[in-house]
């Protein structure tokens, strides 16, 4: 298989199904934006953390891999004309929203009660889970102006939203893993108050 095809010295690039699109259409941007966060998932998986937390990355990679084929599926050729579909390509399901909530919830019981927002940092480990819950939130913005315009499936939207979620609470398990304090963001008080 070649790397190069030369198809898109141009500047255009074909969706699952044919369908050729300028490289800055918002359903490149969201599923690009899918791939950067699978490799910065990558990243954090890649650090000294324990062998459950790393099979569990590994398996929310695949995860986004199947999230990327639906974004970068026309949908115009996802379906024949009598409802069947015509490509086969891979889904996300409830059961993939539920094993992150499931996560986040086992997670949060051994944490203490947040009463402040964290400042991202305290640790190599918890500031690239930060960077990858932030490329997720992101990835969720751009797919959400992509539904706007073109309905995508609504278990994408809300997976990429309850993964935020889970990087996030991630950072603190981590950080509670390392014995790193959190940092609490406390506002100064205005000069005029």
């Amino acid at each position: 298989m070649k790397i190069y095809t030369k198809t898109g010295d141009k500047g255009t690039t074909a969706l699952y199904g044919g369908t050729r699109v300028p490289k800055y259409h918002i359903r490149i941007e969201s599923y690009g934006t899918v791939d950067e966060l699978n490799s910065y998932l990558g990243l954090v998986r890649d650090q000294e953390i324990d062998i459950e937390t790393k099979e569990l990355l590994m398996h929310i990679q695949e995860r986004l891999f199947t999230l990327g084929a639906i974004l970068a599926t026309d949908p115009e050729k996802e379906k024949l004309k009598n409802g069947k579909e015509r490509l086969n390509i891979p889904k996300i399901d409830e059961e993939d929203v539920q094993l992150l909530e499931n996560k986040i919830d086992q997670m949060n019981e051994q944490l203490s009660i947040m009463t402040h927002f964290i400042l991202p940092g305290g640790h190599p480990i918890v500031s690239h889970c930060h960077v990858a819950r932030c490329i997720c939130r992101r990835s969720e913005r751009l797919t959400t102006l992509l539904n706007e315009q073109e309905p995508v499936n609504s278990l994408v939207l809300k997976y990429l939203n309850r993964l935020s979620d889970f990087l996030f609470v991630l950072a603190r398990k981590l950080s509670s893993d390392m014995n790193v304090d959190e940092l609490k963001w406390v506002p100064k008080k205005l000069k005029n108050q």
